[in-house]
């Protein structure tokens, strides 16, 4: 798997691409495919890129697919502005702009062979991790014990509910969801996402843990695997939410000096522990 792009781009020049699938999943959130038009896209599990429509603008999006799917490369987008809302509205055989993929804070597909990984994923938060999960199922053999604990909101907020089901079928995935608030069609658990890692707690034991969701959930999960004395260096976080231009130029996201479009957007622990507020 290639650790960049096999050929130099032009970062600031969108490459064009056609949907080839788009699928509403729920209120907020579309799943789209898409494959480049030139047919020349390298990625690695945690970069992201900038997806533009025309006569609108661009946002920068996860790449939700693993590298190891020749498929198409999947987004799932949640509509929060105006280029997310063109994108609700693609329909298979739109073009749209590509820039990227960009991001040299990557997840640590190498680093994680041959121990336990664990997934901790808050909402939509499990959008970027599917490219890692996806990687890693791809090449089980390669990896330990693999754990995925997921909260919701609530059912509604719930998507790819068909892939979520596959997992929880697999005899070598320890796969575990709540949500903050059932309701009457809500048979399973019902809780925060922290009060799914003591259920895991083997698990954790040498393991490499990832973590995305929404800032507050962060300051708990962080808390809760610390009475785990899961080491720093083990922890990786995904702060892609702070980004903006995607190439370090806006200052959007900077940190001090750290620009989590260029440097992450995934992130030791422990090299944040001297930017408290990135957290």
């Amino acid at each position: 798997m290639c650790e960049c792009c096999s050929v130099e781009k032009d970062i600031y020049l969108p490459q064009t691409a056609t949907v080839q699938e788009a699928r509403i999943l729920n209120a907020t959130e579309i799943f789209v495919r898409f494959g480049m038009d030139d047919g020349n896209f390298d990625y690695v599990p945690g970069q992201f890129v900038e997806v533009s429509i025309a006569g609108i603008g661009e946002a920068p999006l996860t790449i939700a697919s693993s590298p190891t799917f020749t498929g198409g490369i999947d987004m799932v987008v949640r509509r929060i502005g105006n280029v997310t809302n063109a994108i609700h509205k693609l329909r298979p055989g739109d073009k749209i702009g590509i820039r990227g993929p960009l991001g040299n804070g990557m997840y640590p597909v190498a680093e994680a062979r041959g121990r336990n990984v664990v997934f901790i994923c808050g909402g939509i938060g499990l959008v970027p991790q599917r490219s890692f999960i996806n990687y890693v199922l791809d090449n089980r053999d390669d990896y330990g014990d693999v754990a995925i604990l997921l909260g919701t909101k609530d059912p509604s907020q719930r998507f790819l509910t068909e892939e979520l089901e596959a997992w929880a079928r697999r005899k070598d995935v320890i796969f575990i969801e709540t949500v903050d608030k059932g309701d009457a069609s809500w048979k399973g658990k019902v809780g925060v996402v922290t009060t799914l890692i003591s259920e895991i707690k083997d698990t954790l034991a040498g393991a490499v843990v990832s973590v995305c969701g929404p800032p507050i959930m962060y300051k708990f999960v962080l808390m809760s695997l610390a009475e785990y004395n899961i080491p720093a260096d083990d922890i990786y976080l995904n702060l892609e939410r702070k980004m903006k231009c995607g190439v370090g130029k806006c200052g959007h996201c900077q940190i001090n000096n750290v620009y989590v479009c260029v440097d992450g957007p995934v992130f030791k622990y422990s090299d944040l522990a001297t930017l408290p507020e990135a957290i």
